[in-house]
């Protein structure tokens, strides 16, 4: 099997209601995790370092800001060797609608697929946090016969409604196959959990074609999970590939960010004293767009009180980043953040461009980019309050959308600053 014969289509599309507000103003994949990264970036690297060299991705929904960051961050590839990074937004080739499911997305552009004559189409979800080889799957693919293979990964029973179900016979064919089950009642467990879908498929070129026509014609087939999975288990050849993590650590590290409790605690994974999730392998190089920006930088040693240190504590501080005074601890900050004197900032993500003003304390917050805590303010210790304002989640996690205008609190305005002095930060 050469992976010359593989062409990727990843699903970039989705609005990613559950997140809001951070996708009130961009595309789920586009959303900033880990300080300096977009979510996309850890499955476009996947298909890098597994060897795939041709790429299309199907994006709709407030794309701006995704179309950009891989105009600036993805040109990595020759196209003269017909390696190829391709957005592919809604063409209406087949009919005037809009991408309505996933199958229908990549059914309304079979014409582009068919153009790069591959024998087998991997595709993929953009909004997943993991490591995997796509070559070993198509591996396994190729060696089973299968005419669809679907990565799969076990899930506690008590998240099956957040999956595809699967169940398998002892050679690892799929017999069933149950889309977000509502009731475990009629779902396969054991010891071990569920087998759940992870929404990444192979499929052999000439059966993705045959069942999104037919399907199509049939004016369904609009989801893979929903429609095209259940109608081909009878009819095809349908395996369950069990996910092999390059991630080298003891537990495998695979994570749905697709609420905002698991966005937080997903970015909390990563400042923990013994990250689960190890972004420091150079043998498997996550890759994003580095906008460009100075070190980052701690000021001032104590002060005459004693109280006044730019403190980092297990933290992620990403380029461009000031902390004047302040104290992080447990956080992540994006690059050109600043923190000034007296300021707390603990287990929080603070995005692009954010400053925080004297004296302020944040707490399991999420601030979006742009954002201007003034000085004396407070967030994440009096949740009522927050509410009032500001979307909270289950977990108590307070989000402040892009671009907020706070107003400013009640102190001397001697510490309050214009906006003129942000680092221009966009997307």
């Amino acid at each position: 099997m050469k992976m010359k014969e593989v062409l990727a289509v990843i699903l970039a599309g989705g609005a990613g209601k559950r997140l809001y507000p951070l996708t009130r103003d961009r595309a789920k994949p586009a959303v900033s995790f880990g300080g300096t990264y977009r979510l996309i970036d850890f499955t476009l690297s996947n298909a890098i370092n597994s060897d795939v060299r041709k790429i299309f991705i199907l994006s709709q929904y407030k794309s701006l800001s995704l179309h950009r960051h891989i105009r600036q961050g993805w040109n990595i590839l020759n196209g003269e060797v017909n390696e190829f990074i391709t957005m592919l937004p809604p063409q209406q080739r087949i009919n005037e609608e809009w991408y309505t499911g996933t199958a229908a997305a990549v059914h309304q552009n079979l014409y582009s697929i068919r153009m790069m004559r591959p024998r087998y189409v991997l595709i993929l979800s953009a909004d997943h946090v993991y490591k995997m080889d796509y070559a070993k799957m198509v591996q396994y693919h190729e060696q089973t016969g299968a005419d669809l293979t679907i990565g799969s990964i076990r899930v506690p029973a008590r998240e099956a409604s957040r999956f595809g179900i699967l169940q398998t016979d002892g050679e690892g064919r799929i017999k069933g196959f149950t889309e977000k089950p509502k009731s475990l009642e009629d779902v396969p467990t054991n010891g071990n959990g569920c087998l759940g879908s992870m929404g990444i498929y192979v499929f052999s070129m000439d059966v993705l074609a045959d069942v999104l026509e037919r399907s199509c014609a049939r004016g369904g087939g609009r989801d893979f999970g929903k429609d095209i999975i259940p109608s081909m288990l009878r009819s095809h050849r349908v395996m369950a590939y069990p996910f092999v993590d390059e991630n080298k650590k003891k537990q495998s590290y695979w994570r749905d960010v697709g609420t905002i409790d698991s966005y937080w605690e997903a970015n909390m994974d990563l400042v923990s004293v013994d990250p689960i999730f190890n972004l420091y392998d150079a043998d498997w190089p996550i890759r994003t767009y580095h906008e460009q920006y100075p070190p980052a930088k701690t000021v001032f040693a104590g002060g005459g009180d004693g109280k006044r240190i730019g403190l980092v504590l297990d933290s992620i501080i990403s380029n461009g980043c000031i902390i004047s005074g302040g104290r992080v601890q447990n956080s992540v900050l994006s690059p050109g953040v600043k923190v000034n004197s007296y300021a707390e900032v603990t287990e929080s993500i603070l995005m692009n461009g954010v400053q925080v003003g004297r004296h302020a304390r944040i707490r399991k917050a999420i601030i979006d980019k742009r954002v201007i805590i003034p000085p004396g303010e407070e967030i994440g210790y009096d949740l009522d309050k927050d509410r009032r304002r500001f979307t909270v989640s289950s977990l108590g996690i307070v989000v402040i959308p892009k671009g907020t205008v706070l107003p400013a609190v009640s102190i001397s305005s001697t510490y309050a600053r214009k906006r003129s002095d942000l680092v221009p930060a966009f997307g």
